[in-house]
């Protein structure tokens, strides 16, 4: 007779950092639930450190903290994610590892987390009473979709190019720019 599979159980907030902290691979939890997450290509990493350069200056200027891939945002008590990018303006938490409060959030995409992207996050951080835009960008396509903060909804706005308003900071993304770190 087979042995009867182990039933998992979600792990609360605490045992996840805890695991998180000794763990060699990255993990999202996700409902509970920790998902290992993949490595990101060049041209993913080149974007990101392109978005983190053009930001950081103002960020700086405007008392905020600017968090690249590897900082961690509480966006439910069981859900946890690395965004690719995030703003926060506001005080730290009490945690020293997540984030609660950003009013950016960027994602570059990727084949392999585009669909989560797209609906499972998306869907997660416009429910963030703090977040103002949500920017998705596109390594391939060179363009960016960003979802912001309309009165108490948000509005889907696309670019293929130009600038783009990133109102918590008070500063415009030029998209060139930062695509040009692909050349």
């Amino acid at each position: 007779m087979a042995e009867p599979a182990e039933v998992q159980r979600p792990l609360t907030l605490e045992a996840y950092l805890e695991e998180e902290a000794r763990s060699p691979v990255r993990h999202e939890l996700v409902r509970g639930f920790p998902r290992a997450m993949a490595g990101a290509s060049r041209r993913h990493n080149l974007l990101v450190v392109a978005l983190v350069a053009a930001l950081f200056p103002r960020a700086r200027e405007k008392g905020c903290r600017v968090h690249a891939e590897t900082f961690k945002l509480k966006v439910a008590p069981d859900t946890v994610y690395y965004p690719d990018l995030m703003v926060v303006c506001g005080p730290p938490g009490e945690n020293p590892f997540l984030e609660e409060r950003p009013c950016l959030v960027l994602e570059v995409l990727s084949p392999s987390t585009e669909a989560q992207d797209r609906w499972e996050k998306m869907r997660a951080y416009l429910n963030l009473e703090s977040l103002q835009a949500y920017l998705l960008l596109d390594p391939e396509r060179k363009g960016l979709e960003g979802y912001f903060r309309e009165g108490k909804g948000f509005s889907l706005k696309r670019y293929a190019g130009g600038q783009v308003p990133l109102p918590c900071l008070d500063m415009s993304l030029d998209l060139e720019a930062i695509y040009s770190a692909l050349d």
